[in-house]
């Protein structure tokens, strides 16, 4: 390390996120920004204004490999990410790359194994694992609240922005898979995937995603960048009580809904049926609260790479994403039939 208990990182990438990651570590008191990296002149000239203290520069080698830098973090578009993350992996740098972590499993087979090989940092910027909401109902989850899971359902729609290097599902999907994973402790089994791609004819800017996980649970994503609304919401529906968690509601993010539906056993009529009764109970909207997700995320990364410890999101978990994102896109392809992987 540069300096006693503290990290030196640099930050390639500064376009729409990346300004986010400069201002967190920059306010963490054990790490230090030690240079920017974007290939847009104007960009670098602007960041320059806000951050003197930083160097700016237009050289992705240079920021790889700088002898000063402990750690990299890579914000760029996804086609770049492997190539970028390999590089900073041979330059024995620690790595926080935007998610998704690669366009393919392959790639990020690769990015795993090299980090393992050398004992480096390689962590996803999975950064809803961070969300105090998410949090909250995870702890919900644990504690068997809801009881057992039955479905999910996720709507992260918005009228753009529209990406060129991937489609709807790989940006905006991402974040929900992820959410799903560390909700259910585990990892879908298929996905049956439909997409409409109007806006470009080489990218899905709608796109619905049925993914089912172990124990009948089933798990349906609906993205999409041609919406007039902004939604980032989330249902649970258990046998005991349903939850939504939706983001854009700040005060009050996750609502307990004691609502279901009970089987009369004893029942019967004279065809020897039983009877389904609808429960409505109470609506309990718990007080949650917590730090910015994203300088959760890099207080983590930060920590992990002092300490040498696996991160929460870590290689294996961007290639679970990536894998479920694959399978997603091949029943697209193949007239959305089931995948199973």
């Amino acid at each position: 390390m540069t300096t006693d208990q503290a990290i030196t990182i640099n930050i390639i990438g500064a376009g729409q996120w990346g300004p986010n990651l400069i201002r967190n570590f920059a306010n963490l008191p054990q790490c230090r920004v030690g240079m920017v990296c974007d290939m847009d002149e104007k960009r670098i000239q602007k960041l320059s204004a806000k951050f003197p203290d930083m160097k700016m520069t237009t050289d992705t080698q240079a920021a790889i490999a700088d002898a000063n830098a402990d750690a990299l973090a890579i914000i760029t578009p996804v086609a770049t990410h492997y190539q970028l993350a390999k590089q900073g992996l041979l330059a024995g740098k620690d790595l926080l790359v935007e998610k998704p972590l690669a366009q393919s499993v392959e790639e990020c087979e690769e990015l795993a194994a090299l980090a393992d090989k050398n004992n480096l940092i390689l962590m996803v910027g999975h950064v809803f694992k961070f969300n105090p909401g998410v949090q909250y109902v995870k702890e919900l989850l644990q504690q068997g609240t809801v009881g057992r899971v039955i479905s999910l359902h996720a709507i992260r729609t918005n009228l753009g922005p529209v990406r060129s290097d991937a489609n709807a599902l790989w940006d905006l999907g991402t974040h929900d898979l992820s959410i799903f994973n560390y909700w259910l402790g585990t990892l879908p089994v298929s996905v049956t995937a439909s997409g409409l791609a109007h806006l470009s004819p080489e990218r899905e800017d709608t796109v619905v995603a049925n993914y089912q996980y172990p124990d009948h649970v089933m798990a349906t994503i609906y993205t999409s960048w041609l919406h007039p609304r902004k939604v980032r919401e989330i249902t649970v529906v258990g046998e005991l009580k349903m939850v939504v968690w939706n983001d854009m509601d700040l005060n009050e993010p996750v609502r307990i809904y004691d609502k279901g539906v009970d089987r009369l056993e004893d029942y019967a009529d004279t065809f020897g049926a039983f009877r389904l009764t609808l429960r409505e109970g109470l609506v309990t909207i718990p007080p949650v609260g917590g730090k910015e997700p994203l300088t959760s995320e890099c207080e983590h990364f930060v920590e992990c790479v002092l300490k040498r410890e696996r991160p929460l999101t870590d290689a294996q978990d961007g290639l679970a994403v990536v894998r479920a994102l694959t399978a997603a896109n091949q029943s697209m392809r193949s007239s959305s039939t089931s995948v199973s992987f």
